[in-house]
């Protein structure tokens, strides 16, 4: 199952994420990478807590993890595939503290991991849940340089792992195994491009997307089963949705119908499981408009987007997709306050038979001798 949920950071980012293009924690609604737990602030004002979701059983259920203090608003989490949720805290605006909640019996359980330094204009940002489901990654944005730091899974705390040139924004993983992480940079005063960068070889950073020279190709979302890439780039004349295979040399594509005129459209979830057929893989994505948000489905191979109602009390901009093509929306409303409603992809409508042209019967009628045709005459008899 794909998994939701990119925390951004750069005000160079701004833009793209204002016109649907960046992800980012529209609802701080988090799923893990294989699907089963998801976490979210909860509660009101100034009694936040945070509250686990369990998504991989018969019926969803929350469990709140409280402490003694409620939670900042600006608090970050990450749940773990072993039920434990990450919570990043920043203090003095400055440190970043990471703690590990779990629930024991009738109580919140916390083991305290550590913390990292952010100076002056730089900010950590947690990074989407690691597909492994047992580590938790963090980059710390500075002007020139961004640093990628472990801060759940290694042996001693918060540990560097690679400091990456240029400011890095995004964030998506390659893989399964939680090795090959994709990153929006931007070098000095160039255009953003996605790098892959190769955590076990020190952050070592290759070239991903380059539309054109001059254009800002940022990455989205990403199936490691099927190569299929969702990507915003301006190469098209302005900020446009397309897709691409990973290791593909076909041209990224544009498609119309994923361009709205009165709405932002942002990808959150790709049907995982579809191995190396990504024309087949069923893409959700939020649309966002005056009138509110809903859902659109889409297939690379479709040269449709179908447009869906969400379920009421939608956390809007999460969810992810089962192998077998239904999507599951989590939802929260004063009567189900842990909810996930299922989506299936409609069928492709039959396409339209062509029109049938019937010919007028044609009518021989008398040419005069001197406008008759002279050629393809029989032998005179």
């Amino acid at each position: 199952m794909t998994a939701c949920a990119i925390e951004t950071t750069a005000e160079d980012d701004d833009r793209a994420g204002k016109q649907g293009g960046g992800a980012g924690w529209p609802t701080g609604f988090t799923i893990t990478a294989n699907g089963a737990y998801a976490a979210r602030l909860a509660g009101e004002g100034d009694a936040l807590y945070v509250e686990r979701w369990t998504l991989d059983g018969p019926e969803p259920y929350a469990v709140p993890l409280p402490l003694d203090q409620p939670e900042e608003p600006g608090t970050r989490l990450l749940p773990l595939a072993d039920g434990r949720v990450l919570v990043a805290r920043r203090v003095d605006g400055r440190r970043n503290t990471f703690s590990l909640l779990y629930p024991t019996g009738p109580a919140t359980g916390e083991l305290r991991l550590g913390s990292v330094e952010a100076p002056g204009s730089e900010r950590l940002v947690l990074l989407p849940p690691s597909p492994d489901g047992i580590c938790a990654y963090a980059m710390c944005v500075g002007p020139d340089t961004t640093t990628l730091w472990l801060v759940a899974g290694g042996a001693f705390g918060p540990e560097r792992v690679a400091e990456v040139k240029g400011r890095c924004t995004g964030g998506v993983w390659l893989d399964r195994t939680g090795r090959m992480l994709a990153l929006d940079r931007r070098l000095d005063d160039g255009p953003v491009k996605a790098v892959a960068v190769d955590l076990e070889r020190g952050g070592e950073v290759t070239p991903l997307l380059q539309i054109t020279e001059e254009s800002d190709d940022r990455l989205l979302l990403a199936d490691p089963d099927s190569g299929l890439l969702l990507i915003r780039s301006d190469a098209p004349g302005h900020d446009r949705l397309g897709w691409g295979v990973l290791g593909s040399l076909l041209p990224v594509r544009f498609p119309e119908c994923l361009r709205l005129d009165d709405a932002a459209v942002t990808p959150f979830a790709v049907q995982p499981g579809q191995v190396l057929m990504p024309e087949s893989c069923a893409v959700a994505l939020r649309i966002d408009a005056a009138a509110g948000s809903w859902v659109g489905v889409w297939q690379p191979s479709s040269r449709r987007m179908a447009q869906l109602a969400a379920p009421q009390g939608w956390l809007a901009g999460a969810g992810l997709w089962t192998a077998e093509g239904v999507l599951r929306l989590p939802y929260a409303t004063a009567e189900v306050p842990c909810g996930l409603a299922g989506l299936e992809m409609p069928p492709e409508p039959e396409p339209e038979p062509e029109p049938v042209v019937v010919e007028e019967p044609r009518v021989c009628r008398p040419v005069p001798l001197q406008q008759a045709p002279l050629t393809d005459r029989g032998p005179a008899r």
